[in-house]
C-alpha cells in the first residue's frame, strides 16, 4: 500500500519569515494537496540563544494571509503533538544514546576553550581547516580514547559532555535528491558534527531526522541551503535502520541583479518588502516593510512566488490556486537560481486587481475613501472603482483621482500656461457649461455625443477644447475619460467646477 504523501514546512522562529521561506511552505502545500496528503507546520527552535520573541507568531500568522495553511502542526494540532521542538525536548536524548548504544556516536568531552586552542594552532600551522573527524577524534577527549570507567565517572560527575556522529572513514556516500539527481560524498570530507549539546537540547541534524521519522514525513522539501547536510542526514537514516524520506532541496532566489541571494536586508536598501508582513524588531524597534502592508493582495503575492523556480511548461502566468495545486510537480522546478523581479511583481498585483470584482474591490477601497475624509455611498466607489482600476497597481492607487471626491483646489501650472487663452478659453468653457446644463440623461455617452457636436459648430478641434474641459474638472491633463468623469461627479457639480475654474484661471 502506498503511503500518505506527509510534507513539512520547519522554520526557526530567528526573526520574520524571508519570502523564500514562503515559497518553501508553498511548494510544500501544493505538493500536499496535489497528493492528497498532509502538510504540516513544525517549529525548530532546538537553538535557544537565537529564538526571538514574536517569530512563531509572525509565521503563522504570515502563512494564514498566504492562504497557505496547514493542516497538522503548531497552533493546528494534530497526532504527533507536541509539534515546537523545545517541547519535544525530553524524546531527544533516548535517541542519541540508542545511536551510541549502534556504535554510531560517542560522547565528547573536549569543552568550547581546548577546541579553540586546537583551531588557532591549526591555523597557525597552515592548516585552517581543522576539523573534529574521523581522524582527529582518536586523539580527543571521547568516549572512543577514554576508558569506559572514565567515561561513566566523567558522567556521573556531571562534567558536561555533547554527543557526536561518529561518521565511518573511506566511504562514497552516494543519494539522490529530487530536482538534481545523484550526489556523491566522501565520508573522510564530513566532521563528526555534534547530535547532542551540553546543555541537553539535541541540535538541528538531530532533532530534524528524529521528527521527520517520528511525524512519518515522506518528503523534505527544503532551500538548498540545506543540501551539505544531507549526507550526514542520510547516514543517520542508516545508523537509525530507517527508511529515509525523498529530499528534494529548492534553489536560490537571488538579488535583482542576480548577484547572490536575495538577502532580508536588501529589500529596504532597494526598495521593496522582502517579508510577508510587516515586521518590527523587538530589540532596535527598526521596521522592514511587508507585502500586506505595501498593498498587495496575497494571491498575487502566491502566484509571483509560484514562479519564482517553478515552471507550468506552457505560457501560463496567472494560476488559481486550484490550477496551482493542479499544475504543481516537483520535478519542473529548475536546479539554478531565480532573479526577484520588483516590477513584475507588482504587474502580478495589477493583474489581481484588475481580475477582483467591483464590489469587493469598492469594499476595499471605502477605507481609503474614508481615511482621507470623504464620505460616498458603496455604490459610488464601485463607479470610482470602474474609472480608475485600469489605472491603479495598488486599491491605493485610486485614490489618486482625489477629483472624484472633490473639486480641484489647484490647476496644473504647465497645462495652464500651454493651454488657457484668458478671455477666450474662459468664454468657451462658460458656453459648454450651458450646454452641459441642457443634456438629459447625462451620462458619459450623451456627454461625449454633445461635446463633439459642440467643438463642429465651433470649428475647433479635440485638442483645442478637452484639455480645457479636463483641467476644469480635475485640475490636471491626466485621467480617465472626462465625460466619465463628469457623468460620475454629476451635472450641477461639473458646472459648479466649470464656474470655479473660469474664476480662478480668468483672474
Amino acid at each position: 500500500m502506498e503511503k500518505r504523501v506527509r510534507v513539512r514546512f520547519a522554520p526557526s522562529p530567528t526573526g520574520p519569515l524571508h519570502m523564500g521561506g514562503v515559497r518553501t511552505a508553498l511548494y510544500n502545500y501544493l505538493f500536499a494537496k496535489k497528493h492528497g496528503g498532509d502538510f504540516l507546520l513544525r517549529v525548530e527552535d532546538t537553538d535557544q540563544g537565537r529564538y526571538v520573541p514574536g517569530a512563531e507568531a509572525y509565521i503563522i500568522e504570515s502563512l494564514k494571509w498566504c492562504g497557505i495553511e496547514p493542516n497538522e502542526g503548531v497552533g493546528y494540532g494534530g497526532p504527533h503533538e507536541p509539534y515546537r521542538q523545545s517541547e519535544r525536548k525530553p524524546m531527544y536524548r533516548a535517541y542519541a544514546e540508542e545511536l551510541i548504544a549502534k556504535g554510531w556516536a560517542y560522547y565528547a568531552f573536549d569543552t568550547s576553550e581546548e577546541l579553540d586552542a586546537i583551531r588557532k594552532h591549526a591555523e597557525a600551522a597552515k592548516m585552517p581547516n581543522w576539523q573534529y573527524n574521523s581522524i582527529s577524534r582518536m586523539t580527543m577527549k571521547n568516549s572512543l580514547t577514554l576508558p569506559e570507567d572514565q567515561v561513566q565517572a566523567r558522567i556521573a560527575n556531571g562534567d558536561p559532555y555533547v554527543i557526536r556522529f561518529k561518521m565511518p572513514r573511506n566511504e562514497e556516500v552516494r543519494f539522490h535528491v529530487i530536482i538534481r539527481g545523484w550526489v556523491v560524498f566522501s565520508s573522510n570530507e564530513l566532521d563528526d558534527k555534534v547530535l547532542f549539546k551540553s546543555d541537553g537540547m539535541p541540535t538541528y541534524h538531530l532533532a530534524n531526522i528524529v521528527d521527520d521519522h517520528t511525524m512519518e514525513i515522506t518528503h523534505v522539501i527544503r532551500g538548498e541551503e540545506w543540501l551539505p547536510s544531507a549526507p550526514l542526514h542520510g547516514m543517520m537514516y542508516r545508523a537509525f535502520e530507517w527508511e529515509a524520506p525523498q529530499f528534494a532541496h529548492l534553489p536560490l532566489i537571488l538579488k535583482p541583479d542576480g548577484n547572490g541571494k536575495l538577502s532580508k536586508r536588501d529589500g529596504d536598501r532597494l526598495g521593496f518588502p522582502v517579508f510577508p508582513l510587516e515586521w518590527k524588531d523587538p530589540e532596535t524597534g527598526a521596521i522592514s516593510s511587508g507585502y500586506r502592508e505595501n498593498g498587495y493582495f496575497p494571491d498575487a503575492f502566491i502566484n509571483m512566488l509560484l514562479l519564482l523556480g517553478w515552471a507550468p511548461g506552457n505560457n501560463q502566468e496567472i494560476f488559481t490556486r486550484e490550477e496551482m495545486i493542479e499544475a504543481f510537480s516537483i520535478e519542473r522546478i529548475g536546479k539554478s537560481g531565480s532573479k526577484f523581479d520588483p516590477e513584475k511583481t507588482k504587474w502580478f498585483n495589477q493583474q489581481y486587481l484588475r481580475m477582483t470584482p467591483r464590489e469587493k474591490l469598492a469594499d476595499l477601497l471605502m477605507p481609503f475613501i474614508r481615511s482621507n475624509g470623504y464620505s460616498v455611498s458603496k455604490e459610488y466607489a464601485m463607479q470610482v472603482c470602474d474609472l480608475m482600476t485600469e489605472r491603479a497597481v495598488f486599491v491605493a492607487d485610486m485614490m489618486q483621482g482625489t477629483y472624484l471626491f472633490e473639486a480641484p483646489k489647484t490647476y496644473d501650472a504647465d497645462a495652464v500656461s500651454k493651454k488657457w487663452k484668458k478671455g477666450e478659453s474662459g468664454a468657451l468653457m462658460t458656453e459648454w457649461s450651458g450646454v452641459l446644463g441642457t443634456l438629459e440623461p447625462f451620462t458619459s455617452e450623451e456627454i461625449e455625443s454633445r461635446f463633439k457636436q459642440f467643438i463642429t459648430d465651433k470649428g475647433l478641434g479635440m485638442g483645442a477644447v478637452m484639455p480645457l474641459f479636463r483641467l476644469m474638472l480635475t485640475g490636471t491633463l491626466t485621467g480617465p475619460a472626462a465625460s466619465a468623469v463628469a457623468a460620475l461627479v454629476g451635472k450641477e457639480e461639473v458646472q459648479r467646477r466649470i464656474a470655479a475654474g473660469v474664476a480662478a484661471l480668468e483672474s
